[in-house]
């Protein structure tokens, strides 16, 4: 019976034809391939989190009386957005544990796309034909970065009201059309009439989810389509992929790695407490909270906005103001030049003709490296500039002076870190034979099947430390000269590492 309905629905949807390619794929078995993985996972782990916040969580801004199981608040007014998080943290059994699992996937989920883009980035992953899916992932990350926010702002507490507030300024400071665009956004004048966070919310749970799975489809139809990259080893050629199959190796491996994922998280959830909004209270227009600052990935765009000097440009009728350039223009040249790259570095290397499947090592570009190595400290100041009133407390020193040292530092570190990592990808290229494993002897089998231990040296594709892929005409000549005292065609076994 089961094979009927298999045959029926295969003969109408071709699965078998498609599903056989499909197993059959060929992954890397290097564990930097396993980032994205995490990026994937992280947002299952959200969908599923969010799906059972949705159940108890409502999105609006009227205000209610807090009668509930977090005594402090008892008789709090507050709105029914704020209290509704309250008692889910509180008074729905295993709320706060789903409820942190979400807030720390959603840190993951993003952290995870930077870091495997920075992988692609320093192997050179993103050349033709992966131009497209590097700007796919961008948009993932820029999607992310925008949706943890909407997230992060819901709950209507004093520190996400705070980022609200920012928000509406940043979209208030576009030139000519600002205004409008925040006007119609929170329907009217800051704080508007109430909408915000039923739009926000919206937003953040159906149409921003919906973009990125739609992203993650395309993502992953690129990734088949245009096989796995993979680095510089045994085998390994521009038109193969050496690893393991879908099925059954790495679908078990990959299954596992999952459950891994979602374990971890679950302990984050469970025992590492994450926006405890009972703390910071309610928020109110007229109040802002000390040492307000966001999730990680808006650290970079906090920091833009509390050092950028107070410029402002001003045009007939009109101004530019400050938190534009800081809020606007700064993540645009960011998004713009990310997916720019690839056709940037081919139009100046001359590498845009050929495909590329083997990836780089970083020494190997060293301006591509140190590029990237600058641009990262470059963004790594401006995360550290978003804690300048904490550590000017912390230090016991002027806020002007913590304000003008990360001015500085955001000018003077890239400057100094991109000739040094230049210096060192250099230094890299002239190391014999660095990072590479010194091989004495080869195993080969001859042609009964029998195994038999030669010096790497008399391989023929052996050059310095490394194997070359086996050429068995090459054993042959090898053979009938003389140098290899076994008769008979020698060749690497296929599981030989």
């Amino acid at each position: 019976m089961i094979d009927r309905l298999f045959n029926w629905m295969d003969d109408r949807l071709a699965i078998s034809r498609g599903g056989r390619h499909l197993l059959n794929k060929i992954f890397p078995d290097h564990w930097s391939f396993m980032l994205g993985e995490i990026a994937l996972y992280s947002f299952i782990v959200l969908l599923l989190t969010g799906i059972f916040l949705t159940l108890y969580f409502v999105p609006s801004e009227a205000t209610t009386i807090y009668h509930g199981s977090y005594r402090p608040l008892d008789g709090a007014h507050v709105s029914e957005a704020f209290a509704s998080t309250v008692n889910l943290s509180f008074a729905v059994r295993g709320g706060l544990l789903v409820r942190q699992m979400h807030h720390w996937a959603a840190n993951i989920f993003v952290g995870s796309i930077v870091v495997h883009m920075l992988r692609v980035f320093f192997t050179g992953a993103f050349r033709r034909p992966r131009e497209v899916n590097w700007i796919i992932g961008a948009n993932l990350l820029i999607l992310a970065i925008f949706n943890g926010f909407l997230g992060y702002s819901l709950p209507d507490d004093l520190v996400s009201g705070t980022g609200i507030r920012i928000a509406f300024s940043i979209l208030e400071s576009v030139p000519f059309v600002g205004s409008y665009l925040a006007f119609f956004l929170f329907g009217g004048l800051y704080p508007g009439n109430g909408a915000i966070i039923p739009r926000f919310f919206i937003i953040h749970v159906l149409i921003l989810p919906l973009i990125i799975l739609g992203l993650l489809g395309a993502h992953l139809g690129l990734l088949v389509r245009h096989k796995h990259t993979q680095f510089k080893q045994p085998g390994a050629r521009e038109d193969n992929v050496v690893g393991t199959p879908l099925w059954p190796s790495f679908m078990t491996k990959t299954l596992g790695f999952f459950f891994l994922t979602t374990g971890v998280t679950a302990l984050l959830g469970a025992l590492v407490q994450i926006n405890p909004i009972w703390q910071y209270g309610q928020y109110y227009p007229w109040k802002v909270s000390y040492a307000v600052q966001p999730d990680w990935y808006m650290g970079w765009l906090d920091g833009a906005l509390r050092i950028m000097p107070s410029w402002e440009i001003h045009l007939p009728g009109h101004m530019i103001p400050n938190a534009f350039f800081p809020g606007v223009l700064l993540p645009g040249v960011t998004f713009t030049v990310i997916m720019l790259w690839p056709f940037l570095e081919a139009k100046l290397t001359g590498e845009h003709v050929r495909e590329h499947h083997l990836l780089d090592r970083p020494r190997d570009r060293p301006v591509r490296t140190a590029t990237g190595a600058a641009v990262f400290a470059f963004y790594f100041v401006l995360f550290g500039a978003s804690a300048t009133d904490v550590l000017a407390n912390y230090l016991s020193i002027t806020l002007n002076t913590v304000l003008w040292t990360f001015r500085i530092a955001a000018i003077v570190v890239p400057i100094i870190v991109w000739p040094i990592a230049y210096r060192i990808c250099k230094e890299l290229q002239r190391t014999p034979n660095a990072g590479k494993r010194k091989v004495h002897n080869i195993v080969v089998r001859d042609a009964n099947g029998g195994y038999r231990t030669i010096p790497a040296e008399e391989y023929p594709g052996y050059v310095g430390a490394e194997l070359e892929p086996l050429d068995v005409e090459k054993i042959e000549v090898l053979t009938a000269a003389g140098k290899v005292t076994e008769p008979g065609v020698y060749e690497i076994p296929r599981d030989y590492r």
